[in-house]
Formats: C-alpha cells, structure tokens, sequence
C-alpha cells in the first residue's frame, strides 16, 4: 500500500501540499514566535487581553461564514477538479451563501458592541476586527485544497505575513498603538483573499452564476450537519475565553491566550495533516489507515513536546503565574484527543458522508462544554478554562473513536 502510493502522482500530490501547508505554517509559527513576546511586553497583557476578547468574538461569526465550506466544498472540488462548468456552480453557491451570511453577521456584532458597554468603550478594536470576516471568506482556500494545488495559499500567505510583521515592529512602539494589532492582521486577510480570488478566476477560469433561490437553500440544507460540527465547537472554545474575560479581567485573559497560542501550534500542525489527506482520502477510503497509524504518532508526540519545553515556553513569553504550568499541561492533554477527532471524525466519517453521526456527536460535546465552562471558570477561572477545552475534545475525539470501533465491529 505505502509503496503504490510514494510511486504514484498521488503521493507526489500529496508531497507538494504538505509542504505547501507546511510553509506557510512554518512562517506564521516564526512570525508569531518572534512577534507575540514583542506585543506582549510592548501592549501589555491587558490590552493584549482586550485584542484577544475582540477576536473570540469575531471568531463565532468565523464559524457561520465559513459554513463548513472547507470540507463540504472541498469535498465537492476534489471529485469534479477537470469539470470548469461544475466548479463554478460550487465556487457561485459559496459565494452566494457566504455573502448572506457576512451581511448577518455584521449586523449581529453591531448590535452586540452597542448593547454592551465594555465592548463599546472597546468598539475601535472590534471595528478594525469585523472586517478579517470579509478577507476570511473571500479566500478561497476550499477551492485551492479540492484542487489540490495549495502551493497558491503558500505564495499569498507567506508573502502577505511577511509584510505585515515588518509594520508590527515599525508601527507599535507603545501601549495606545494596541488597536494596531488587530487592524495589520485584519488587512493581511483582506489582501490575501483579494489575491487568491483573482488567481482562482484567472488561472481555473470559473465564474460566477445568479442562482436560483431553491439552489441557495439546497445548500443551506446540505451543509447543516457539517457546520454544526464546526460551529458549535466555539460554544465552549471560544466562550471559555469569554467568560474569562468577563469573570476574571483582561490580564488573565491575556496570559491565557498566550499559552494556548502555543498549543494550537500543535493543533495547527494536526490541522495541515488533516487537511492535505482530506481530498486525497475522500476518493482513496483505502488510505485511511495509514493515515490513522500517522496521525496517532503526531499526537502524542505534539501532546508530549510542551509540557517537556513548558520552561522555555514560560521564560520565552515572560508569563509568571502560579498555575501556568497546570495550564498548559490541561491543554496539551487535549492536543491527543484533538487527534482522534481529526482521525475519526473528519478524515473517516465526514470524508465518507456520515457528517450526521460527527454532527450528533459534536452538539452532545459543545452543549455539555458549554454548561462545563461556566462551572469550572467560576470555581477555577483559567484553570477551568483550560480544563473546559481539554474535556469537551475529550468527549469528541473519545466518542467519535468509540463509534468507529462499533461501525468496524458491524462491517466484521
């Protein structure tokens, strides 16, 4: 199996994505290695904080507009790659869809700013933040993964964080320039979709068609179960930090944040593995599990890595916090079980169809997450968060694995 697969285009496909993603991985990790420590002591933890709070918020309405397109579109783009005809009736639904959706969302983060009155003395942050929903949804990264040619997301993105880490250090020299932040990553989405929408019409030809409303709300239908499984998650990922926020203070938040930053590199680089076997295991089933044999070993060892390095973490970010190191060990704990969900839950069921079975699980974990994470930040502020997070991935890379063993135990 390994053997046919190294020899055959596919592996080479394969090859040049993951170096792709890898890249550009590599880049944001260096950039945010070099610039994180630099915001930090330059803005503080508290107005670090602040930025922090404005894109949790932001990120909610990430999940709507994004409508699982990255897996249900790339899913479509991987089996019909050669037909320029369907490809532009998938790239006019995305679209179509995704301009709705960013049109209720802004809406929604208007009215949440102006009704309460933290966010409103904050509002200039989320002002300069909304718009990164706009250069996230014109990025058509779900059609360069179906494609499979992702060496297009590494020139842009590469090129474009390059340049806006340079005006970091140029720009923000103090604590008042702390709105800078948010505003150069905001501008960097902006221009990198822009670029990526101009290469996808031009190099692949496709356009966009007026569809029919019936169209509109097919797909509606057709990507629910899927975008549960993606939004519902920030029920306890994204409100963790919230609640912090709002039961703690904006230093807290601050310092936890930091230390996650640090571990989703670890989920970033789960991310990219998932995501280049995705359109390759949607038409090879077969792959899978070599696949499951390789992700394993990725996550434990990226669950093993931060807490043997947490000194160096700690004294890199100049973090002094009596409970620092039960922080990040809680969520490196959960970087294993985030493993099983990208094993068993997107690149088994989801790549097969079964989105219903991930959905069902993803609403159970997101609802208890969600009851969990008021609980145990009130009792433990941001060791509960830490705790939240790593639970509910518990429930959902421990569940899915659970129902893989019984749909294999029935095909026996």
């Amino acid at each position: 199996m390994i053997k046919r697969i190294i020899n055959s285009k596919d592996r080479k496909v394969l090859i040049e994505n993951f170096l792709s993603l890898s890249i550009i991985q590599v880049v944001s990790l260096i950039i945010s290695l070099i610039t994180l420590p630099y915001i930090i002591r330059t803005i503080g933890f508290e107005k670090y904080g602040i930025t922090v709070i404005a894109w949790s918020l932001i990120n909610y309405f990430t999940s709507i507009t994004d409508f699982s397109f990255k897996f249900t579109a790339t899913r479509e783009v991987a089996v019909c790659k050669n037909n320029i005809k369907k490809l532009s009736i998938i790239y006019s639904k995305v679209l179509t869809v995704q301009a709705l959706l960013i049109l209720l969302s802004c809406l929604l983060i208007i009215i949440v700013v102006y009704s309460y009155e933290p966010f409103y003395k904050e509002r200039l942050i989320f002002w300069v933040t909304m718009p990164y929903l706009f250069g996230n949804t014109i990025f058509p990264d779900w059609f360069f993964q179906g494609m499979e040619r992702m060496k297009y997301m590494t020139y842009i993105n590469v090129s474009i964080k390059l340049i806006f880490m340079i005006f970091i250090f140029i720009f923000i020299n103090e604590a008042s320039d702390y709105w800078l932040y948010p505003l150069f990553q905001t501008l960097g989405y902006i221009i990198s979709g822009l670029i990526g929408q101009w290469i996808m019409v031009r190099q692949y030809k496709v356009r966009f068609y007026w569809l029919k409303s019936k169209t509109i709300v097919h797909t509606f239908k057709d990507n629910m179960p899927v975008f549960i499984n993606q939004f519902l998650p920030n029920l306890y990922n994204n409100t963790s930090t919230f609640l912090l926020g709002i039961m703690t203070n904006n230093t807290l938040v601050g310092i936890y944040d930091a230390v996650r930053k640090i571990i989703n590199l670890g989920s970033t680089l789960m991310d990219i593995v998932s995501r280049v076997f995705f359109p390759f295991i949607s038409r090879r089933k077969d792959a899978f599990d070599k696949y499951k044999t390789l992700m394993t070993y990725v996550g434990v060892l990226l669950t093993i890595l931060p807490i043997v390095f947490y000194k160096v973490i700690l004294w890199y970010l100049n973090i002094q916090y009596e409970n620092i190191f039960a922080v990040l060990t809680i969520l490196s704990i959960g970087l294993f079980f985030l493993s099983l969900y990208n094993i068993y839950g997107i690149n088994y069921f989801i790549a097969r169809r079964k989105d219903k079975i991930v959905m069902r699980n993803t609403i159970f974990s997101s609802i208890v997450g969600l009851i969990l994470s008021y609980l145990l930040i009130y009792y433990f502020d941001i060791l509960g968060a830490a705790l939240t997070i790593t639970l509910v991935r518990m429930f959902m890379g421990g569940g899915l694995y659970l129902k893989y063993l019984q749909v294999k135990k029935v095909a026996i």
